[in-house]
This record gives structure tokens, C-alpha cells and sequence, in this order.
């Protein structure tokens, strides 16, 4: 199965749409990217609207799917779609499966609406942390200095992980953010959860994005080249932090290791990555964990400019969640840009100059590095 249409709604201040109206214009954007008419649809995915959400969207979209999927894990959400939608497309179960989201996350919170339903009230395990104040940024706070004391990562090299992320911004139009920004930037900035300044902390914007995937047989019918899910992996962790056995490493290193299995590849094959980045930690981390670097070397890893869109791994080609947009979550956005990479059309900010990439990943962790959804994609 392949992904055949990709596309955004409008992205960073959209302060006259609504959520519904974020998704129907990515989605109708998404399949005009594909060429496909909407009547092979016959899949649907969508999350972050309320617990009936694929079926309310689907509604709105004038969709009438016999293959849905809402699981929702967090900001791995969307590659454990992505995974579940091809499966389903593998086993004949749908022809082609549409993922959407849309959020207005940023206009919410300066109109005053509240964007979250997300309890840490008195049931279930997270009981035992909310009278403790743990807010989800203290828990990757506490994660990234456990790093840091065990392996000697510096807050310097988180900080340059923000930079590289601006200075990918800068060639993408649709990023929030685009001037640049240095690593005493990044230090000097207010200090949100100790060791992550501002700066550190992904920016909270507008935002949807859609992707069609449909069976092979559809390919022959669509204007642009697929690009092929070869392995996909998915993995769950912890909610409490006491359940945690090593704050060093996520639940990447299990789906990352069941995707490069699963695709046939191995990370030196791999000429992009997207990542999802809520915060800089989050991006060496889960370097580590997909097997880019050995663990605990992910600082002096993202030294340097390696991540840069001209650089010897880019990641995170758009500006990621620090820079380009993060609506609330991002994991769909992850995938649209690899497959734009992939097939060439990110402008300026296109990596592989003169040679097209061949293989991108798209990773996704949801909560407090609690899930990990990764997708292996190539043009071959």
C-alpha cells in the first residue's frame, strides 16, 4: 500500500475556522493531491474531536466509511493509524483509508475555550502524581536531566536542537516561526520546567493536515508517485513516571526496531527523519532510540549541524513542532512532510539536492514518552 495525497489546512494563526473546517480543508486538499475521486474512500481515521470523532468528522465530510479507526494515544496517535490503516489495507479490509486532523489549539487558548479534556483527576493511576503538581512538561523536564547526569548531555546540545529546528523553518513558508535564533537564545529565554527554557518547549498553534494511503491497485490512478509504507512499529511504555524502569529511553527503541525489521532497512538507509518534538529532548532521544546514534551519545550527535536540512541526517525538514506548528498533536504533520520529502516537493527546504531521498521515517510519541508509533516510507 502507498501514501497517494498529502496535504495541510491552513496552519499557524487561524483565528475564523473551526476544528471541522480544518479537517475538511486538509482532507479535501489531501485527496486533489491524489487525484483519486472521493468514492473510494471507504476508510477513515480521526481523533481529538470527542469520542466519536471518526464518525462526526466523517459526517462533516460527507463520508460514510465501513473501516474506522480512533485510537488515540497521544501524539503517536496518527503512525499507529498510518500502521492500522495499512494493515487493514493489506488484509483487504479497506481500499483507501483517510487520516485527518484539525485543531485549533492556539485561537482556543486566546479566546478563552478550553482545547483539552485530558484528566489528571482522582481515578486511575495518575492519582498518585497529580497532588504533586507533575505537569506533562516537568515529566519530560525530569526525563532530560536524568539524561543529562547519566550521560553528560550538555544543555547546550539540547539547545542547538531548537536552533537547527528554526534554521529548517526558515525555508518553509508554512512555519510559524522563521527567523533565526542561537544557542544563547535558547539559554537566556524564561525558564518553563527546569532544564527547558521557552525556547525548548514546542510553540502551540493551528492547524489540520490530511493522508490518503490506498491499495496498490489504485496507484496506477493517481498524479503523483506513491510513496510506499515498507515497516511500521507501535509500542506503549508507562503513564506514571514510577512505572518508568529508565527515564533514558522511550518507547521508540521497541516500534523503531519493529519498523526497520518489518521494512527491511536499517537507520543508515535512511535519508530524513521526522520527529515529533513537543521538546528538544525529545528529538536526541528518540535518535538514540531508532538506533541513529548508540544511547547516550545523542548529545554530541546533534552538535554541529547533523540536523540541518543540508546536513549529514536532516530532521525534521519543516521546522517541527519547535518552529513550523504544533496544533496540538503533530504526528500526522510528521508524515506529510517525509512524503513531500520524498517526492520532492518541499522547495527550498528539500533535502538530497541533485539525488531525490529514497527512505524517510516519521516517529511519533504520545503522552510522556507513554507511546511510539513509527513508519518506515520509500519512493522505490
Amino acid at each position: 500500500m502507498a501514501v497517494v495525497g498529502v496535504a495541510l489546512s491552513d496552519t499557524g494563526r487561524v483565528d475564523d475556522a473551526t476544528p471541522y473546517a480544518l479537517h475538511a480543508q486538509a482532507a479535501r486538499r489531501a485527496l486533489a493531491d491524489s487525484g483519486l475521486d472521493r468514492g473510494v474512500i471507504d476508510g477513515f481515521a480521526s481523533a481529538g474531536l470527542g469520542t466519536l470523532a471518526p464518525v462526526g468528522v466523517a459526517e462533516y465530510l460527507g463520508l460514510r466509511p465501513t473501516w474506522v479507526d480512533s485510537t488515540t494515544v497521544g501524539g503517536a496517535t496518527w503512525e499507529v493509524m498510518a500502521a492500522h490503516a495499512a494493515d487493514a489495507i493489506a488484509a483487504g479490509h479497506a481500499n483507501a483509508v483517510l487520516l485527518v486532523y484539525g485543531s485549533t489549539a492556539r485561537a482556543d487558548i486566546k479566546a478563552g475555550r478550553r482545547t483539552s479534556n485530558l484528566s489528571f483527576g482522582s481515578r486511575g493511576p495518575l492519582q498518585f502524581e497529580a497532588p504533586y503538581g507533575h505537569t506533562l512538561i516537568s515529566k519530560y523536564a525530569m526525563a532530560a536531566r536524568r539524561h543529562m547526569h547519566q550521560y553528560g548531555t550538555t544543555i547546550e546540545q539540547l539547545a542547538s536542537v531548537a536552533v537547527q529546528a528554526r534554521a529548517n523553518a526558515a525555508t518553509n513558508p508554512d512555519a510559524m516561526f522563521r527567523d533565526p535564533i542561537t544557542v544563547d537564545d535558547v539559554l537566556s529565554g524564561p525558564m518553563i520546567a527546569d532544564p527547558f527554557t521557552k525556547l525548548h518547549c514546542c510553540i502551540r498553534s493551528d492547524g489540520g493536515c490530511a493522508v490518503l494511503l490506498a491499495a496498490e491497485e489504485y496507484v496506477s490512478d493517481t498524479i503523483k508517485a506513491p510513496v510506499w509504507v515498507l515497516g511500521s512499529g507501535t509500542a506503549v511504555s508507562h503513564t506514571t513516571m514510577s512505572e518508568w524502569e529508565d527515564f533514558t529511553v522511550s518507547p521508540a527503541a521497541v516500534s523503531g526496531r519493529l519498523a526497520f525489521e518489518r521494512a527491511g532497512v536499517r537507520p543508515a538507509d535512511v535519508d530524513v527523519v521526522q520527529i515529533y518534538d513537543a521538546f528538544t529532548y525529545m528529538t536526541l532521544v528518540t535518535l538514540e532510540d531508532l538506533g541513529f546514534c548508540a544511547k547516550g551519545e545523542g548529545g554530541a550527535f546533534v552538535e554541529k549541524g547533523r540536523l540541518l536540512r543540508d546536513g549529514e541526517l536532516p530532521v525534521n525538514t519543516d521546522g517541527g513542532g519547535l518552529s513550523a506548528c504544533h496544533p496540538g498533536m503533530r504526528g500526522l504533520f510528521l508524515v506529510v512532510e517525509a512524503v513531500r520529502q520524498l517526492r520532492g516537493e518541499a522547495g527550498v527546504g528539500q533535502v538530497g539536492r541533485g539525488r531525490l531521498p529514497e527512505v524517510a521515517v516519521a516517529s511519533g510519541t504520545g503522552g510522556w514518552f507513554c507511546s511510539s508509533g513509527t513508519l518506515v516510507l520509500g519512493r522505490g
